[in-house]
């Protein structure tokens, strides 16, 4: 069984040594697969005519604020997620040992996009029609598929529906602690936020190679019990911790 402070002391360990390549990788995770809103404001005008330009300013803001917002909500898609399972493979390499930015473009090599594609579109679907029902179930979907990034990382081919029944075994009967392994970065986050949120990012490394450190973990003893095969993952019996 593992714990918090094990999985932070290894992945603090790993980042002594790529610290600085981490940080880069984390930054490219969160600016590709996050969204972000903008907001606007107009000037009170004592003429209708100014008035009348005054909204038509406003709708031709919205009208780009909007394409902005689509173009961004695409992006995240079509390459965010992309870059996140990318980023998910260097910290899993980066744990064991290797650590190459390459692999941050790694999904988007040897017909791997659209495998990738599909296994996080339709994973992250399904979380989303979950939250819609309720919050809680879809909180707890969310915990059942967190490692379906990671799964892909080892195999992009193993296919979408493989992919989410493999993280649903991987932490059934863990959501709970790993959901107090979130919180337990809620202090640092906080700490982050008070230097404008330009601290946070640099917490971001540390979180990631955290929860790099839980999957080889569940990966591991998923191996053990039987619920995948070794091939499965296109991984090695020594590249185990």
């Amino acid at each position: 069984m593992w714990t918090r402070e094990e999985l932070k002391e290894r992945a603090k360990a790993v980042l002594k040594t790529n610290y600085w390549q981490a940080l880069i990788v984390a930054l490219v995770m969160v600016c590709l697969g996050c969204d972000s809103s903008g907001s606007n404001s107009g000037i009170k005008r004592e003429k209708n005519y100014y008035q009348h330009m005054e909204l038509d300013h406003l709708w031709f803001i919205l009208m780009i604020v909007g394409g902005v917002a689509i173009v961004i909500m695409l992006i995240a898609w079509f390459v965010g997620h992309i870059i996140e399972v990318g980023g998910r493979k260097f910290f899993i390499r980066a744990a064991e040992g290797e650590s190459k930015m390459d692999y941050l473009v790694y999904g988007f090599k040897e017909n791997r996009y659209w495998n990738i594609f599909k296994a996080m579109f339709y994973s992250r679907f399904v979380i989303f029609l979950w939250t819609l029902l309720l919050i809680i179930p879809g909180i707890v979907k969310g915990y059942a598929y967190r490692m379906v990034p990671y799964i892909l990382a080892d195999n992009p081919n193993i296919g979408t529906k493989r992919a989410m029944e493999l993280s649903q075994e991987m932490t059934r009967g863990q959501k709970w602690d790993i959901f107090v392994l979130d919180l337990s970065f809620l202090g640092w986050y906080l700490l982050g936020a008070l230097a404008l949120g330009i601290g946070a990012i640099f917490v971001r490394p540390y979180d990631y190679a955290t929860n790099a450190e839980l999957y080889l973990r569940l990966r591991e003893d998923a191996l053990q019990c039987g619920l995948c095969r070794y091939e499965e993952l296109n991984i090695k019996r020594e590249t185990l911790i």
